[in-house]
């Protein structure tokens, strides 16, 4: 406990400025503090302060010390907050945003269990396929599948994910299977649209992540959409394997071009800030976690579509 006072001290000296100044917010006399430091120095081997009468200047060793000492009172911080909000009870209004077709199949049907668990939480999910502004729209949380790209959310990782291409065995049999990414010129592609403009297809060949611009006669702004018309055997879709995975286990779609495929853009729960997060979001974002951790879970979503 003494060390981590001595930690505490050495952290509170640098951000007030001063022994004089830590030692009035803690309601101690200033050789006390100076008294933690020296033992911290000693214990340590080492000088972390550059000490006179009129300033505190940290040495090259207190300066990288210091940036230890800060995440490590961090991190106690936050088990200490865990531990605390555990035998806590989750309560309030839950806003949740999610894609669509992600949102209908894999976060609607866990709601219910979610607040069965948790009967002080009302929730309310808004399906909607755009990027939504957390802050400025008052979401708790949301669900993308994305590479998280904005530094300022914090993201927890629910499940991994990636995108494969896939045709219908009639579509492939009139056509033909592509073998190389030149190969989809020749093919019907159906691409996501929105608002006129198309979104790439993104593969990975010679080593980097390369982004084609696809064409074909139809385009949608509804993933479902696509796979229906590619279950129709119209083309060729772009799709995430959370969408497809039973139609190609059931052989209704096969996968081409699998020696292309990029990294998967992972399933991810964002939110505003990881420190004093609401209960109920944690509670929520771990339910998810949880469930989707299983493989069983996956398989059960398969035989029941």
């Amino acid at each position: 406990m003494g060390q981590f006072k001595q930690l505490s001290t050495f952290v509170e000296v640098i951000a007030r400025g001063s022994l004089s100044a830590a030692a009035r917010a803690e309601g101690i006399a200033p050789a006390m503090i100076g008294r933690r430091l020296d033992a911290l120095e000693q214990r340590l081997g080492i000088k972390l302060l550059q000490r006179t009468t009129r300033k505190l200047a940290l040495t090259n060793e207190g300066a990288a010390f210091l940036e230890d000492c800060q995440r490590i009172l961090s991190e106690l911080e936050e088990a200490e907050s865990a531990v605390a909000e555990r035998s806590a009870k989750a309560r309030g209004h839950l806003l949740i945003s999610a894609p669509a077709g992600f949102g209908r199949q894999h976060v609607a049907p866990l709601l219910p269990s979610f607040l069965a668990e948790h009967r002080d939480v009302s929730a309310a999910l808004n399906l909607n396929d755009r990027i939504v502004d957390l802050i400025g729209e008052g979401i708790d949380v949301a669900i993308r599948i994305a590479s998280l790209s904005d530094s300022s959310l914090v993201g927890v990782k629910l499940a991994t994910n990636h995108r494969v291409l896939v045709g219908s065995p009639s579509y492939l049999k009139r056509h033909g299977t592509p073998l190389t990414l030149a190969d989809l010129a020749r093919h019907n592609c159906l691409t996501i649209s929105n608002e006129g403009s198309q979104r790439g297809w993104t593969f990975h060949e010679h080593g980097k992540n390369v982004t084609l611009k696809v064409a074909g006669n139809m385009g949608c702004n509804d993933g479902e959409v696509l796979l229906d018309w590619a279950l129709a055997g119209k083309g060729l879709a772009w799709r995430s394997m959370w969408e497809v995975g039973r139609e190609i286990d059931a052989g209704k779609l096969s996968t081409v071009l699998d020696q292309f495929a990029a990294p998967g853009n992972d399933i991810y729960a964002v939110f505003a800030q990881r420190r004093h997060l609401p209960l109920r979001i944690r509670a929520f974002v771990d339910f998810l976690r949880h469930s989707y951790s299983h493989a069983e879970y996956w398989n059960q979503c398969d035989k029941s579509a």
